[in-house]
Parts: C-alpha cells; structure tokens; sequence
C-alpha cells in the first residue's frame, strides 16, 4: 500500500486537475491518475466562455494572450445572413488549444502540490481507497472525473439506466488568418458548424450533428459560408471526434465519491460551457470536501447545471429547424437587444428570470418576422 491521501481523483484531464488545484488550495492532500500521457488532446470547440475564465481565475489561472486568442462576442450564421451580439461589460472570451490548456493545468497543480500520476490506469475502488495496478491507496474521499463513460461513477452504482439522444462532434484546425474576432456558430438543415480562432493564424473548427458518420468534410457542404472561408485553407491536425448532448444523473455522490465534469452529466458543446462548469463543479465540490461533507454538492451542482442547460435547450430547438432557424435570425437582427441579454444570461451576467420577458419578446419577433 502506497502513502493514504485526502483526495484521489481519478482522471487527469482539465475537470481532475480543476478538482486538484481546488482541493489543494484548501489544504488537502491530493493524488490524480490518469491511464494517459500528457498532452491530453480531446475534441472540443476550445472557446472559454467569460465566466469561464473567471471560474479558471479562481483556480489561480490566468491564460496569457501569448497562450489564447481573444474574442468579443457570438455570431450566428444562416445561409446569407448573420447576426451577432458582444459580451456585456467588454468583457472578451479566450480560444485557447487542448493541449495547451492542459499543459498550464498541470503546471499550476504540481506548484500546488498534487502528486499526479500518469500512465496509471485505475482497476477498482472501495470505500478505503483505490487500486492503481496492483497497488493500492488509501483514501478519505474519491473523485470520478473521468469522462463520458465513467467507471468510477458505474462501480459507485451512480450510472443513469436512461440514454438520452446523442450527437456527434468533430474538430479539426485550419491554418488561416482569422476573419472575425467572434466566436461563429453556423446552422445548418442537419448540423452546426463553429469556427473560433486558437491563433493569428489558425482557427478551429468543429462541427455536430445527430449523424455519428458526417464528417467535417461532408458537413461543411450544409455550411457553404463557412466552407468558403476554408477554400484554401490547410488542415493542420487530424480530426477529432468525441459525443456530446444534454444528460443528467440523479445523483453526483454517494459515501465518500463524488463525480465532477462529464461524468457528473453532460451538457450540449453547443453551448461552450463545458469547462466552465467543471471548474465551477471542482470550486463546490472542493468546499464540500473540506467541510467533511459531501451533501452539500448534489445540490450545488444542480444549481451549477441549471443555466447551461437551458441554454442549451433553447438553441438546440433551432437543429435540424431551417424555417425557425431564419426567422430567429431576422428576429435578433430586428431587436438586437435581445441577442445581447440572451448572451449576458449564456454568461451569467443576467438573471434567468429575464428570459420570461425576452422569451415573450422574441415570440413576437418570430411571429412578426417574414417568412
């Protein structure tokens, strides 16, 4: 048996080593394996939302522009037209690659003090701890954060019987000069394309759908403005894919294990909150840890979610909707300010209660708005 800990995360990507950082600037001792070797890469659209940089402040990070590349605002695109809207209070979002982002995590849990382990899959745990191998370490509490398809969170018997609708994502990277300093979402009759620039001369590029075959290439067809921004432009890396959608468990612990990130439930990447939320989730879950209690998280986390979620749910009533998709469209370009206080509640800046009025608001537009 190797050294007890306070803490053992399982699960060394961005959501772990949150987790880590959290739990070791509130004094605990802390171990994370991963099965992996760093860099870990992941297909993901690389944008950090305002208040997820402010969320990764938190955590003592901040991405250098030498590191990330801002941007201002949202823009949607449907067929010829587009609207857009900024962030409130100038505030700007950073694009910042994977890798890179994984790289600075590190950086900052090892300052803290987090003994991480890679290339250390874990084979089991039980209340006292956790088997790496054929080694075993004690543990007062246990983190699952690792991914999608937790183990940890199936051997806690937390798993979700139900299997919610899934869709398919796929980046890739472009070298070409960006265009725009907005975070671009493009709608298509089946899929969404985003394009943000990680660089003064690259832009990523993902695109989803509900088909797991349609690929980047074949899906930029549905999206002509943005395959022509691509004409000349040259691949950079391979294509990724990972999935993604909206789902949630009915439980985040049980005994002495809590789940963080994509294992505690998923909402859609068509929102871009995905690390905002597993930094938020790793600040909550890290406070619950000192207390000695975890209770305190299921609740935390649900309110955490709350917002994401019905984001998420509102733009995805425009996939596969072309007819609505235009008409949502020539409504924010009539009442912009309703794009603007959409984007300050995605963010956080505004309260959901203000989505009543703006709701009503855009429904009028919509029913106003030419066919």
């Amino acid at each position: 048996m190797l050294n007890p800990t306070d803490v053992f995360i399982v699960g060394g990507g961005p959501a772990g080593l949150a987790a880590a950082i959290a739990a070791r600037q509130r004094g605990l001792e802390v171990v994370v394996a991963d099965g992996g070797h760093p860099l870990i890469d992941k297909a993901c659209g690389e944008g950090l939302m305002p208040d997820g940089l402010a969320a990764l402040g938190r955590l003592g990070i901040q991405l250098s522009l030498a590191e990330a590349y801002p941007f201002r605002g949202i823009r949607f695109v449907v067929s010829s037209s587009s609207a857009d809207a900024l962030f409130p209070n100038q505030q700007c979002g950073l694009s910042v690659r994977r890798t890179v982002l994984h790289r600075v995590m590190i950086e900052r849990a090892v300052q803290m003090g987090a003994e991480l382990l890679w290339n250390a899959p874990v084979s089991g745990i039980s209340r006292e701890g956790v088997y790496v191998g054929d080694k075993f370490i004690q543990a007062r509490w246990i983190v699952g954060a690792d991914g999608f398809n937790s183990r940890v969170r199936r051997w806690a018997g937390l798993d979700n019987p139900s299997r919610p609708p899934r869709r398919y994502a796929f980046r890739r990277h472009f070298r070409v000069a960006p265009w725009t300093d907005h975070m671009e979402v493009y709608w298509g009759d089946g899929c969404q394309g985003y394009a943000a620039a990680v660089g003064p001369n690259q832009v990523c590029v993902a695109l989803a759908s509900h088909n797991p075959y349609l690929r980047l290439r074949d899906g930029l067809r549905e999206l002509p403005r943005l395959a022509e921004r691509l004409a000349s432009a040259e691949p950079v890396t391979v294509e990724r894919g990972a999935i993604t959608g909206n789902s949630r468990l009915k439980r985040v612990w049980k005994d002495n294990i809590a789940l963080i990130g994509d294992a505690a439930g998923t909402v859609d990447a068509i929102t871009g909150d995905g690390l905002q939320l597993a930094f938020s989730q790793a600040i909550a879950l890290a406070d619950c840890l000192q207390s000695g209690s975890l209770a305190p998280y299921q609740a935390e986390h649900r309110r955490l979610v709350r917002r994401p979620l019905l984001m998420a749910h509102l733009m995805l009533t425009l996939d596969g909707r072309p007819r609505l998709q235009h008409r949502t469209l020539q409504a924010f370009r009539k009442h912009p300010e309703i794009f603007r206080r959409l984007l300050a509640l995605h963010v956080g800046a505004l309260p959901p209660q203000r989505l009543v009025w703006d709701g009503l608001t855009l429904g009028w537009g919509l029913l106003t708005a030419e066919s």
